[in-house]
């Protein structure tokens, strides 16, 4: 059970809600929560709610201490101005780059500001070039001057316009080129207990793909969102280092409790503050009335009525957390999210709960 309060106080379980410079309230975490059966995980994950894995990668995560230090340093020169290509050449990731792996060349993309350096590998099996273009990019997760939150991205082909489901021999190679620089992954993607798990709910035994590795920031992480792509199941998302705060809960239910908020007498006040428009106000009345249209302007890219509550609102913050969708993830902890279509897919939203960044793995899920 998670608890909001819009202030702090002397209680040091107390963690401050802060993103982008909007200051979003504190929560606690009452009780841990108890570790689901099978029988609990499958039905949710059928019913498309996040499932939370308490402490399932505590054992696990203490055997990759040293690659965990690894990836703290990587992403800290990294931060530092450190260019990625020249850590890569270096040990310990260079004898686990070759020579299956060999570097190719980085580049800094001018046209994506987020873009920190992305750089492209081949795959070579007996000195033969057995696949092109897989590539690894570092990227800011917004453009806030006091946000240092990044992650490191694997994917192969055309960015954004590539249908990457289309070719698993490729996205399975990009998910080597994750292990061989993070090789903690092995946490997830060798664990007995959670495959076993994750076979059953999914009817079949797992793979995991589009990998993104994050390093959620304090001030920072990610706004409300989905991860809907052809040929995913869901998202495993394993927190290695630090503690992050989470809302998830699926669209349906979202648009039930935008609706639902909007309401109440109090979100007059509450939407002054972050809509101060009246017209946007009224605009964004309007959309709630109207579910179709309200699921359209959610997932249009820009979508900032909505946004301005869901993000940037400390009393709808505080609603969600009031009906059960937050989680607190620890080290060794895991969150599974559902994302069965874009009309039922599991929206989340993550925040920092600490002082410095900390590591945290994210998987594509799809059958093998």
């Amino acid at each position: 059970m998670i608890q909001w309060f819009s202030r702090s106080n002397d209680d040091p379980t107390r963690k401050e809600l802060t993103r982008r410079g909007f200051e979003l309230g504190w929560i606690s975490e009452q009780t841990r929560p108890d570790m689901p059966d099978a029988k609990t995980i499958k039905a949710k994950w059928s019913g498309d709610e996040a499932i939370m894995l308490p402490g399932i990668l505590t054992t696990a995560i203490a055997q990759y201490a040293a690659e965990i230090t690894h990836a703290h340093q990587l992403m800290e020169k990294t931060l530092n101005g450190d260019e990625i290509a020249a850590q890569l050449e270096a040990e310990p990731y260079a004898s686990r780059l070759a020579p299956k792996f060999p570097l190719i060349s980085s580049v800094f993309e001018e046209h994506d500001e987020q873009c920190i350096e992305k750089l492209f590998f081949d795959a070579e099996k007996n000195h033969e070039v057995i696949a092109e273009d897989l590539w690894c990019k570092a990227s800011w997760l917004s453009f806030h001057d006091d946000d240092a939150s990044m992650r490191f991205r694997f994917s192969f082909g055309m960015e954004g316009y590539e249908d990457v489901a289309a070719d698993p021999a490729r996205q399975n190679l990009a998910s080597e080129l994750t292990d061989a620089i993070f090789p903690e992954s092995a946490a997830i993607t060798e664990h007995p207990s959670l495959n076993q798990l994750l076979e059953n709910m999914i009817g079949s035994k797992p793979a995991y793909t589009e990998r993104i590795i994050y390093f959620n920031a304090p001030n920072g992480g990610a706004q409300m969102h989905h991860d809907v792509e052809r040929g995913h199941l869901g998202v495993v998302f394993a927190q290695m280092h630090g503690s992050t705060g989470w809302l998830a809960l699926a669209k349906p239910k979202l648009m039930d409790e935008i609706q639902a908020f909007l309401a109440l007498q109090e979100s007059e006040a509450a939407l002054i503050k972050v809509l101060p428009d009246i017209d946007a106000q009224h605009a964004l009345r309007e959309l709630a009335k109207d579910r179709n249209k309200l699921s359209k302007h959610i997932d249009a890219f820009d979508h900032e009525l909505s946004e301005a509550l869901m993000d940037r609102c400390p009393e709808f913050i505080q609603h969600l957390f009031a009906q059960g969708y937050g989680h607190i993830l620890k080290p060794g902890d895991v969150l599974l999210m559902p994302q069965r279509d874009i009309k039922n897919c599991v929206w989340h939203t993550v925040f920092c709960l600490d002082d410095e960044p900390g590591e945290a793995l994210s998987f594509a899920l799809r059958t093998r």
